[in-house]
C-alpha cells in the first residue's frame, strides 16, 4: 500500500525583494519595457489606422523634432517636467507625498500674471523678470507651505490635503479670470501685453526658450547640491527614513517638514512663471496641464537622481509630441495620444517592479 503513493510536482514562483541591483540589470530591464512599449502601441496602431507602424513611429520622430519650432517645443516641456519632478524630490525624500503640484504652477502662475497684467506698463522690462520670479516662489512657497504646517502640527494626510489644494487654486484661477479676462465676456485671459511683450521671457542668443532651459538648469544644479552636500538635504533624508530616528538624533522634524515642502513648492511655483512668462504667456486652470502628476512618475522612475530625471523627461515629452503630430497625420481621435502615452507609461511603471522584486521559478515535488 505504502508503494502506492503518487508523487505529483507543481509549479512554484516565489516573489523575492531584492537587496541590490546592478546598473546595467536596472537599466536593462528598463530597456526592455521601453521595447515592449513600443511594440505594444505598434499594435494598437496598426488596429486603429491600419497604417505601418514603421511610418506612425516616423511620424512620431517628425512630432517631437521634425523641425527647428518642434525641437524645441520638446525642449521646453522637456525642461518644464523637469524642474517640476526636481521640486517633486525634496518632499519625496522626507517622506511628505506632495500630490499638490498642479496647484503650486498654478499658483506661480497666477503671481506672474498678475505682475504681468498690473505692472507690466509701470515698470521697466528689467525689473518686471526679476519680480516675476521672486513672486511665483514666494506664490508656490505659500501653497506649500499650508499643508506643511497641518502635517508638522496636526500629523494630516498630505496626500489628500495636497490633492485639495489643487482643486482650491482650480477655483482661484477661475476666480481670477473674471477680473483679468481679455477680451471682455471671453471668459479667458488672452494673451498678455501680446503687444508690448512686457513680463515675456526675453530671447538669448536669438532663441526664445533658451532662458527656459538655463533656469531649470541652474535650479536642477542647485538642488542636487542641496541635497547630497548639505546639512538641511541630509536631515530631511533621516526624516524620511524615520522620524523618530531624527528625533533622538536631535533633528526638529517639524521645522524640517515645513522647511523643505517651502521648497518643494516654491520650485514648483518658479514652473508656473516659467510656463505664463516663458512660455504661454496667458493663464488658465489648463496651465498646469497635468505636469504635476507626470512629473511623479519622472520622479520615482529616475529614483530621484537628476541626471535620470532629464533622459526620463526627454523620453515621455518626445513620445508625447511626437503622438499628438501622428493624431493630427493620420486623422486620429485626439484621446488617441493618450492612449500611445498611457501604454508607454504603464510599461515604464510596471517595470520597476522586476526592478525591485525578482521572481524565482521551481518545481516542488508533492505526495498524495
Amino acid at each position: 500500500m505504502n508503494g502506492s503513493h503518487k508523487q505529483k510536482d507543481r509549479l512554484v514562483i516565489h516573489m523575492i525583494k531584492r537587496d541590490t541591483i546592478s546598473k546595467p540589470k536596472e537599466w536593462g530591464i528598463r530597456l526592455i519595457a521601453v521595447l515592449l512599449s513600443l511594440i505594444v502601441c505598434a499594435v494598437v496602431i496598426y488596429l486603429i489606422t491600419r497604417q505601418n507602424p514603421a511610418e506612425v513611429y516616423s511620424g512620431i520622430i517628425d512630432g517631437a523634432i521634425g523641425t527647428k519650432r518642434r525641437a524645441w517645443v520638446t525642449v521646453r516641456e522637456s525642461v518644464l517636467l523637469l524642474i517640476i519632478a526636481v521640486g517633486l524630490v525634496p518632499a519625496y525624500r522626507m517622506r511628505f507625498w506632495n500630490i499638490g503640484a498642479e496647484g503650486q504652477i498654478l499658483m506661480g502662475g497666477a503671481a506672474t500674471a498678475a505682475i504681468m497684467i498690473y505692472l507690466g506698463d509701470k515698470l521697466p522690462k528689467s525689473a518686471i523678470l526679476p519680480l516675476i520670479i521672486v513672486s511665483s516662489l514666494a506664490a508656490g512657497m505659500i501653497w506649500g507651505l499650508i499643508p506643511a504646517i497641518f502635517k508638522a502640527h496636526f500629523n494630516t494626510n498630505e496626500t489628500l490635503f495636497t490633492l485639495m489644494m489643487n482643486y482650491t487654486a482650480m477655483q482661484l484661477i477661475t476666480y481670477f479670470i473674471v477680473y483679468w479676462e481679455n477680451p471682455k465676456g471671453s471668459n479667458t485671459v488672452g494673451v498678455i501685453n501680446p503687444a508690448t511683450k512686457a513680463g515675456w521671457f526675453p530671447k538669448v542668443f536669438g532663441m526664445d526658450y533658451f532662458l527656459n532651459v538655463l533656469i531649470v538648469v541652474i535650479v536642477t544644479v542647485v538642488m542636487t547640491v542641496y541635497m547630497k552636500y548639505t546639512r538641511q538635504g541630509y536631515e530631511l533624508a533621516v526624516v524620511g527614513e524615520s522620524a523618530n530616528t531624527a528625533r533622538y538624533a536631535g533633528i526638529n522634524v517639524r521645522k524640517v517638514i515645513i522647511r523643505t515642502m517651502m521648497i518643494s513648492g516654491a520650485i514648483c511655483g518658479l514652473a508656473g512663471a516659467i510656463i505664463v512668462s516663458g512660455a504661454s504667456h496667458t493663464i488658465s486652470t489648463s496651465t498646469a496641464g497635468g505636469r504635476g502628476f507626470t512629473a511623479i512618475i519622472v520622479a520615482w522612475m529616475s529614483k530621484f537622481n537628476p541626471l535620470t530625471m532629464i533622459i526620463v523627461s526627454v523620453f515621455l515629452v518626445f513620445m508625447q509630441q511626437g503622438s499628438i503630430q501622428i493624431a493630427t497625420q493620420f486623422g486620429l481621435n485626439e484621446n488617441a495620444s493618450s492612449i500611445i502615452t498611457g501604454i508607454l507609461l504603464f510599461f515604464l511603471i510596471g517595470c520597476e517592479f522586476f526592478v525591485n522584486y525578482s521572481l524565482v521559478v521551481y518545481r516542488e515535488r508533492k505526495e498524495d
